[in-house]
C-alpha cells in the first residue's frame, strides 16, 4: 500500500511529550488502491441519470447511486461531479440522481438498486441556507437549478433523500456528505427553528456521515464496501462520523472539562458524569463498560483517546454548555492533534473521527484532471443554470482556509491547511479550458479558491502547524510562524497571462488584504493585470467589538492595501475601484457601530446596492455566540465575557437599513433609531448629515414588518456589493452565500 506524507504537513514532531502523544501522520495515496472490476467499462461521457444511459454504457446496475440537491454540472466546482468522478477513477460505475422528485421513492429506483450504497447530499449548499434568507423569508430562486427555479429541493434535503433512498431499498447502506451533513455533524443550533437538533446522521438514519472534503473517505469507504466489508464495522476512517452504544475497549475518554472548564446557567448534576451516574437504572453496570475519565491526562495514545462532549439534551437545554462544546470543537479541529469526539445522544454515542490528512499535490492535481466535460449534463438543454455561469471558465489552485472568520464556513468544511495544486496541472487545466469549452472568449473568470491568495503558504515550521490549535493564523496579527511569501502564486499568475490565446485572467476570489499587504509585489502584479476595474474585498466592519468577534483584521490593513491600490492602479494607467463588502447584525454588533459605518459609507461615496445581514450557519463559531450570547473564542463560563446579539427582525432590519443609507424606503426607520439614539443631528440636509428631513413622496413603505408567521418570496440578493458613483457603471457579479465549494468567498 502505497502511502504519503501530505504537502504542507508534518514529518517529525517537536520533542517532548507532544512528540510521544503525536506521531507523524501519513495517508494512503488516494489513487493507489487496486481498481474496481468495473474499470473495464471505462470512464463515462457523463455519469448517467437515467437507465437509458446505463444501457448504452453497457451497465447492468450502478455500483454508487450519488443523490444531490443540485443540478448535474460535469465541472470539479460541483460536488456531486468531482466526488462522482473520483469514484469512477477507482473503477466504480457511478449513477447521478440530481434534485430528484422527493415526495415519493420512486424516483430514488430510477437507476435501480445500487451495488455498495447510496451516497446523499443536499449540494454546494446547506439546504436551508439555499432555500431561505438571513430573515427566514423563503427565496424564490436557486442558481443550482435549471432557468433559477426554486422548489426543486425540499428543506433538509439530507433528511428527505435519505428517508425516501431507505424506502425504495431498505437493505442499501447510505452515507451523507457535502456541506449540509459536515456542518451538521454534531449537535448544532438550527436557526430556522431557533433550537439545538441533533447530528444530521441520527435524524436522516444514515449508516456513515462524511464530513469535509471526502475524496480520502469516500473511496476508502467503497472499496472495503467492495471487499464485502459491512458498513457497521467501518469505524476507523478518519473524517466520519457514526453510532455506537459504548466505548470499546483499550479506549480512554478524557473529560472535555480537562480542556475548558465551562459554568452553567442553571447548575445542573454533572454533565459529564457517566450516564448510569445521572439516571441509575436497575442493577449496576459491568465494571468493564463503565467510563474512565481522566481529569489530569496522563500519557495517553492519541489513537485510542476520545474526548467526550456535553450531551445533545445537556447542550440543548443549556446555552453555555453549547458554547463549550462549540469550543472544544475547533480546538479539535487540525488533523495533525485532533482527537476523536463522542457525544451521546439519548442512549446512543455519536463519534467523530478525527479529521481527514489533507490531500498532496499529486492527489490534488489527479482529482482536477479528471475527464470532466466541464458542462451541464445534456438532460438540461440550452437551459441556464447561474451558478454555472458564474463559474464556468474559472480555475480551483487550493483548498483550505486559515483565516478562521467566525461566520464562515470554510475552515469547518475543508480545514485551515493549504492544499495547493502544481502550477503544471493548473496551467494544463487552462488549455483544456481555451481549446475545449464552448463560448470561451480568452478570459479566465477566477484563478483561486476559498481565498485568492493563499497559495502555497503554510507554516514555516511543519511540527509547529501539526501541533496548532489556534483558530486563525492571521488573527489578532499574522502569526510569526506563517510564511507569507505571494511568490510561486504571482509566477503562477504570470505564466497563466502568457499562454497563447489567454487574454485575461481576473481574480475573483476574494483577496485576504492584511496577507496581501506583507506582499507589495503581488499587490502590484494583481492591480497591474488581474483586475477588471473593481475589485471586491470584506473589512466587513470599522470598529473593534464586531470586528473582535469576527476575527477580522481592523481598518488599518484597508488603508494600507487601499494606498498600495491606488498606488499601483495609477503606475499602470488604469482607472480601478476597491469595493468594500460589509455585514450586518453579525454578533458583536450594536446600533452605535452600525451608525458609525453607515457615517463612513457616506464620506466616502460609497451606496450598497445589495446588503447581507448575518445569517448564523450550522456549527459557526458566530453561531455559538449567536445562541449562547458567550464568546468561545475565549474559556466559556456563565460569567465570562458576554457578547452583544442584535436579534428580532425589527433589529436586523435596522441594521440592514444603516448600510442602506440611501434608500428612501430606509428613511422612517432611520429617523426614529437616530432620535432614539440621541443623534437627531444627523438628520438634515447638509452633507455632514447621514439620512434628509424630508421624505420623497410613494417611499418608506418597504419595511412594514410582515405579519407573524407568514412567509414571504423575495428575490435573493446575493452578497453585498457596494459601487463607488463613478464603478456604478461595471456592475459586480452576484454571488451566492454560498460558493460551489460550500462556502462563501469573502477576502
Amino acid at each position: 500500500m502505497a502511502s504519503i506524507v501530505p504537502d504542507g504537513y508534518t514529518v517529525k514532531q517537536p520533542g517532548g511529550r507532544a512528540a510521544a502523544a503525536f506521531p507523524m501522520q501519513t495517508a494512503r495515496d488516494l489513487f493507489s488502491y487496486r481498481k474496481f472490476w468495473a474499470k473495464r467499462f471505462g470512464p463515462a461521457p457523463f455519469l448517467p441519470m437515467t437507465r437509458a444511459e446505463m444501457e448504452a454504457l453497457g451497465w447492468d446496475s450502478c455500483d454508487i447511486v450519488l443523490v444531490t440537491g443540485d443540478a448535474y454540472v460535469d465541472h470539479p466546482s460541483f460536488g456531486m461531479a468531482l466526488i462522482g468522478r473520483v469514484l469512477e477513477a477507482q473503477g466504480f460505475r457511478v449513477g447521478i440522481l440530481a434534485q430528484p422528485d422527493w415526495k415519493s421513492a420512486e424516483a430514488f429506483r430510477a437507476l435501480g438498486r445500487p451495488n455498495l450504497f447510496f451516497g446523499i447530499t443536499a449540494g454546494n449548499m446547506d439546504s436551508m441556507v439555499n432555500r431561505y434568507t438571513a430573515d427566514r423569508r423563503m427565496r424564490s430562486d436557486d442558481a443550482y437549478t435549471p432557468g433559477g427555479a426554486g422548489g426543486k429541493r425540499p428543506d433538509r434535503s439530507v433528511i428527505v433523500y435519505a428517508q425516501r433512498a431507505r424506502e425504495a431499498f431498505g437493505d442499501v447502506p447510505i452515507v451523507i456528505g457535502g456541506i449540509e451533513a459536515s456542518l451538521r455533524r454534531i449537535a448544532h443550533f438550527d436557526y430556522w427553528s431557533e433550537k439545538v437538533r441533533r447530528s444530521l446522521l441520527l435524524d436522516a438514519k444514515a449508516d456513515l456521515l462524511v464530513y469535509g472534503n471526502a475524496e480520502r473517505q469516500i473511496s476508502e469507504i467503497a472499496h472495503r464496501l467492495a471487499a464485502r466489508e459491512p458498513i457497521s464495522a467501518i469505524t476507523d476512517v478518519r473524517g466520519t462520523a457514526f453510532v455506537r452504544d459504548r466505548l470499546p475497549e483499550g479506549w480512554s475518554e478524557i473529560d472535555s472539562t480537562h480542556l475548558d472548564t465551562p459554568g452553567s446557567l442553571a447548575p445542573p448534576a454533572n454533565p459529564y458524569a457517566p450516564e448510569q451516574e445521572r439516571r441509575p437504572a436497575a442493577g449496576s453496570a459491568p465494571a468493564a463498560n463503565r467510563v474512565q475519565f481522566h481529569r489530569r491526562v496522563p500519557r495517553l495514545d492519541p489513537e485510542r483517546t476520545v474526548i467526550r462532549l456535553p450531551s445533545y439534551d445537556d447542550v440543548a437545554a443549556d446555552p453555555v454548555l453549547y458554547a463549550h462544546a462549540s469550543r472544544i470543537l475547533h480546538m479539535e479541529s487540525n488533523p495533525g492533534n485532533a482527537r476523536a469526539l463522542v457525544q451521546r445522544h439519548g442512549d446512543r454515542d455519536l463519534w467523530l473521527n478525527p479529521p481527514p490528512l489533507p490531500l498532496a499535490t499529486k492527489e490534488m492535481d489527479a482529482i482536477y484532471e479528471l475527464p470532466y466535460r466541464r458542462v451541464p449534463h445534456p438532460v438540461y438543454g440550452k437551459e441556464r443554470i447561474p451558478a454555472y455561469e458564474m463559474i464556468r471558465f474559472s480555475i480551483t489552485i487550493q483548498r483550505g482556509c486559515f483565516g478562521g472568520c467566525t461566520f464562515c464556513s470554510i475552515t469547518e468544511h475543508e480545514g485551515r491547511i493549504i492544499q495547493n495544486r502544481s502550477e503544471d496541472s493548473v496551467i494544463r487545466e487552462i488549455e483544456t479550458v481555451r481549446d475545449d469549452m464552448p463560448g470561451f472568449t480568452g478570459v479566465i473568470s477566477d484563478l483561486g479558491g476559498p481565498t485568492a491568495n493563499m497559495y502555497r503558504i503554510a507554516c514555516k515550521l511543519r511540527a509547529i502547524e501539526s501541533a496548532c490549535r489556534r483558530p486563525s493564523c492571521v488573527y489578532p496579527g499574522i502569526c510569526h510562524n506563517l510564511d507569507t511569501d505571494h511568490g510561486a502564486l504571482i509566477h503562477l499568475y504570470r505564466r497563466a497571462r502568457a499562454l497563447p490565446g489567454i487574454k485575461k485572467v481576473l481574480i475573483g476570489s476574494g483577496v485576504r488584504y492584511d496577507l496581501a499587504i506583507e506582499s507589495p509585489e503581488y499587490v502590484k502584479e494583481l492591480v497591474t493585470h488581474h483586475v477588471g476595474g473593481y475589485l471586491k474585498i470584506a473589512p466587513e466592519h470599522l470598529r473593534e467589538g464586531p470586528l473582535s468577534k469576527m476575527m477580522k483584521p481592523g481598518m488599518g490593513a484597508y488603508y494600507k492595501f487601499k494606498e498600495l491600490f491606488d498606488k499601483f492602479s495609477k503606475e499602470a494607467g488604469k482607472e480601478q475601484y476597491l469595493i468594500p463588502y460589509f455585514i450586518a447584525a453579525h454578533p458583536g454588533t450594536t446600533d452605535e457601530d452600525m451608525l458609525e459605518l453607515a457615517m463612513w459609507l457616506k464620506q466616502n461615496g460609497f451606496r450598497a446596492d445589495q446588503v447581507q445581514a448575518f445569517l448564523p450557519g450550522p456549527m459557526a463559531v458566530a453561531t455559538a455566540m449567536y445562541h449562547s450570547g458567550k464568546n468561545p473564542l475565549r474559556k466559556v463560563t456563565a460569567t465570562s465575557e458576554d457578547v452583544y446579539i442584535p436579534k428580532g427582525l425589527k433589529q436586523r432590519r435596522l441594521h440592514k437599513a444603516f448600510l442602506r443609507y440611501h434608500d428612501p424606503d430606509n428613511w422612517p426607520m432611520l429617523r426614529a433609531a437616530l432620535r432614539r439614539m440621541g443623534r437627531g443631528d444627523l438628520i438634515g440636509n447638509a452633507r455632514h448629515q447621514l439620512i434628509p428631513s424630508y421624505q420623497p413622496p410613494g417611499t418608506g413603505l418597504a419595511h412594514k414588518t410582515p405579519r407573524q408567521g407568514k412567509r414571504f418570496k423575495t428575490r435573493h440578493t446575493g452578497l453585498p456589493r457596494v459601487n463607488s458613483p463613478k464603478a456604478s457603471k461595471r456592475p459586480a457579479r452576484n454571488q451566492r452565500p454560498g460558493s460551489p465549494t460550500g462556502a462563501g468567498k469573502r477576502g
